[in-house]
């Protein structure tokens, strides 16, 4: 087709989860619930990092980091998806699809980059406790820290960028709930084989390297749980990475499905399950996860209730 007579979209239709209206209603209250509990839940934690002195450790920060970034990824897709379930209207400009995607993608790359930083926190505590604190110096963890955001900034442009100077003449139907890169390739009337091959490649690259890291760290740490004589102590040792080791499954689980598959049509439903996965419930799980299996988190709440409720009586008896 010539490219004079073509008509260039600049407005894209979202997938709706379900074109049934009481499917719709059932749809947003769930989601709307899931959504709050993942804001409540990871605030909290938030909040119990900042204010509780004894949580003002590297691990906490760690995780302090990795709340603030479950809220932030589903504040990229979650409104937009809700907003859609309760007035109907799934369109979404060019524009605003680009930036939903490069958020996505940033914030997906920084979680990735940060679970694999708290792997490396966990080792040097078991491996090496006698040098974590001369090791894990706050200069250090702000370090990592900061490394992360700044190598997911620069990741996370590739594939907008690229996306950005595509051409898209053809059906403007996303068949996703959001925009992401590899449905917003399918619509393109130019060559994306570039596009496709670096979805595959650098997004492949960075997953399998902080997937490695990972599993190396794990590797070393379940060797020293070895060595260790002391059923309680390698319980102790081992709890302080249970609830990690559950975040990274059901993370990286979800990611090698959506992202490390051709982009085909057929794949496209499994990239809609593991897009709910990712977005909805990892997020809202998170916080349940690290307060159940981690004591520290639990003895904080505890005192802060605590707290609550003494303040409480106090103020009571000052207005008797």
């Amino acid at each position: 087709m010539d490219a004079k007579n073509q008509t260039f979209i600049t407005e894209f239709i979202l997938l709706e989860i379900t074109a049934v209206r009481q499917l719709q209603i059932v749809s947003f209250v769930f989601l709307l619930a899931l959504y709050l509990f993942n804001l409540i839940g990871n605030v909290g934690i938030i909040t119990l990092v900042i204010k509780d002195l004894h949580l003002h450790t590297p691990m906490y920060f760690f995780l302090g980091k990795l709340s603030f970034l479950d809220v932030f990824f589903s504040s990229t897709t979650v409104p937009k998806m809700l907003s859609s379930l309760l007035t109907g209207d799934n369109r979404i400009s060019l524009c605003s699809c680009i930036v939903q995607l490069y958020f996505y993608h940033f914030v997906g790359c920084t979680e990735a980059l940060l679970l694999t930083t708290m792997s490396y926190d966990r080792y040097l505590a078991i491996c090496t406790p006698l040098h974590y604190n001369a090791i894990m110096t706050k200069r250090t963890y702000i370090f990592l820290a900061t490394n992360c955001w700044v190598i997911s900034f620069i990741y996370s442009l590739i594939h907008p960028l690229l996306a950005s100077k595509l051409p898209f003449c053809r059906d403007n139907h996303i068949k996703h709930f959001f925009c992401d890169i590899k449905p917003l390739l399918k619509l393109s009337c130019d060559e994306t084989k570039l596009n496709e091959k670096l979805v595959f490649i650098v997004t492949g690259l960075v997953a399998f390297t902080t997937f490695s890291l990972i599993l190396v760290s794990y590797v070393l740490i379940s060797a020293r749980l070895l060595n260790i004589h002391s059923t309680q102590d390698r319980r102790k040792a081992f709890s302080t990475c249970t609830s990690h080791l559950i975040v990274f499954s059901l993370y990286y689980g979800s990611g090698f499905c959506t992202y490390l598959t051709p982009a085909e049509k057929e794949s496209l439903p499994q990239d809609r399950l593991a897009a709910v996965l990712v977005t909805f419930i990892i997020p809202a799980l998170n916080p349940l996860i690290y307060s159940l299996r981690n004591r520290d988190v639990k003895r904080s709440l505890q005192r802060m209730f605590s707290n609550s409720h003494v303040f409480r009586e106090r103020t009571m008896e000052t207005f008797k």
